[in-house]
């Protein structure tokens, strides 16, 4: 998970590139990067370790010129957090010179290894799979030229065939020198892009491609559609939109754990409400919890802030109990689930959490959480109710467990990380210290997302094992599994 934007403007671009990075910080806290282009093809990159308040002053700021550009925030799912050389954006000097960012995980990258410096004679120079995208990128627009100048429909024969070589989860934006930008999604749009343009009175167009649409809204463009999967968009130049389907085959079905956890609430992805969707996630869980719980014996409904707090107010309505908040959140600490290292991870969930023992003393508790990944943070979190006073603490996730590793673009590679492989929903209570636990279903978490929509499926590969790519094997999960743990 990571979160990119790419933007056509009118004038300089970069202060409004690092305005929706700093909206899209929640997608990535590992490092951050903005790269310009000046009409005459000039490059200008500035990438840094951190957040992106850390990472750009003033100095750097101006240094980023040109009226086109992108930026990106990391979360590391492939290579070394703690790697400036992995930070994104990559640059390839040639055909005309390639800036990339990307959003995904591809799942074939040992092949492609092989392949770029066998045949295609390329170098990599880290383990990162955006550095292997805009190579692939690189030599398939390198075969596609002909002629003196570059056209679109070479761009976007040169996508078709990144479709045919790669595999996994990929939104990509990309900046060609004196050419323009280009953007493109996977063929099952597992990842989310989405389209945005500013209308001027003298009829010239200003564009933004994006992971969320709260980017969009933020900044007052109108939101044109998302990408649709396997397809292409070029805006050249003098501000023209040109658009192709590149893939033979297209499936649109996005992860579903951006509804559950990853994008921010006041989002829409693929025509579906984040924050409708939780909603709805709330309401079937509530059914759930009522066939498996005493519900008469609960005293109050909490959410572990922040993104439970629409399940947790639904299952407290549907319920007919109390709904508190019994945790105070410090908004300063990053995102516990997408910090590296299980060390940090644990140290975090203190500093980032106070439970007040004015809502806990003498009640039974009820715990409503999006989700339970690893259970480091929820153990933690369920041991600071009771140390608070609560007399009994229940946990309740408003997704499913997760018993498979997912490997589109969240770091959940290893089964043996994951609190709910292999154990029983018991075993899980008992692991993390819970009276009693309940998971929503499968087909509820579903149904939750897509009910309204135009869609009918989702990536949901975390929960049930299905990956919709339909290339991911035994032997690659367990090559991810072991490339990680040695």
């Amino acid at each position: 998970m990571c979160g990119i934007v790419g933007m056509m403007g009118r004038g300089s671009v970069n202060q409004e590139i690092y305005d929706s990075l700093l909206l899209l910080q929640h997608r990535g806290q590992d490092s951050t990067g903005i790269a310009t282009a000046e009409p005459s093809g000039v490059f200008h990159v500035h990438k840094e370790r951190g957040q992106v308040r850390e990472a750009f002053r003033t100095r750097d700021m101006r240094v980023l010129l040109g009226n086109i550009g992108l930026g990106h925030v990391r979360y590391a799912t492939k290579g070394t957090a703690s790697s400036e050389e992995e930070a994104q954006p990559f640059y390839v000097n040639a055909p005309y010179g390639i800036v990339l960012v990307h959003n995904g995980n591809l799942t074939n990258t040992r092949e492609l290894t092989e392949v770029l410096f066998r045949k295609d004679r390329r170098h990599l120079n880290t383990t990162s799979d955006t550095e292997l995208l805009v190579n692939v990128l690189a030599n398939e627009l390198q075969a596609s030229i002909s002629g003196d100048e570059l056209v679109p429909e070479q761009l976007f024969d040169a996508v078709a065939r990144v479709h045919d070589r790669v595999e996994g989860s990929y939104a990509a934006i990309a900046l060609i020198a004196g050419y323009g930008l280009l953007a493109f999604r996977d063929p099952f749009g597992i990842r989310p892009l989405i389209l945005g343009t500013r209308k001027h009175e003298d009829g010239t167009y200003e564009w933004v491609v994006t992971s969320e649409s709260l980017v969009l809204e933020n900044g007052e463009f109108e939101v044109v559609r998302d990408v649709l999967p396997g397809e292409a968009i070029f805006v050249d130049l003098e501000g023209n939109l040109h658009t192709m389907q590149c893939a033979q085959e297209t499936q649109l079905a996005p992860c579903s754990f951006e509804y559950v956890y990853l994008a921010r609430p006041d989002s829409i992805m693929n025509g579906i409400s984040v924050y409708e969707a939780r909603l709805r996630m709330g309401e079937r869980l509530a059914d759930t919890i009522a066939k498996h719980s005493p519900v008469d014996e609960i005293d109050v409904v909490m959410p572990i802030p922040d993104s439970s707090r629409p399940a947790a107010m639904q299952v407290a309505r549907k319920l007919g109990i109390e709904y508190r908040e019994g945790f105070y959140k410090n908004r300063y600490v990053g995102r516990t689930f997408i910090m590296p290292g299980h060390a940090v991870r644990k140290k975090s969930v203190r500093q980032k959490l106070n439970a007040m023992s004015s809502e806990f003393k003498g009640k039974n508790v009820l715990l409503i959480d999006d989700s339970i990944v690893r259970g480091t943070t929820s153990k933690e979190i369920i041991q600071m109710a009771r140390d608070a006073g609560a007399k009994s603490v229940a946990f309740a996730s408003a997704a499913p467990p997760v018993r498979f590793p997912h490997v589109y673009g969240i770091n959940m590679p290893s089964r043996h990380e994951l609190v709910a492989h292999g154990r029983t929903i018991p075993e899980i209570a008992a692991e993390l210290g819970a009276d009693y636990m309940v998971y929503q279903e499968v087909e509820d978490l579903k149904a939750a997302i897509l009910e309204g929509s135009d869609l009918d499926d989702l990536d949901m590969s975390c929960f049930d094992g299905r990956y919709v790519t339909g290339t991911v094997s035994d032997e690659y999960l367990a090559w991810v599994e072991g490339s990680q743990e040695s």
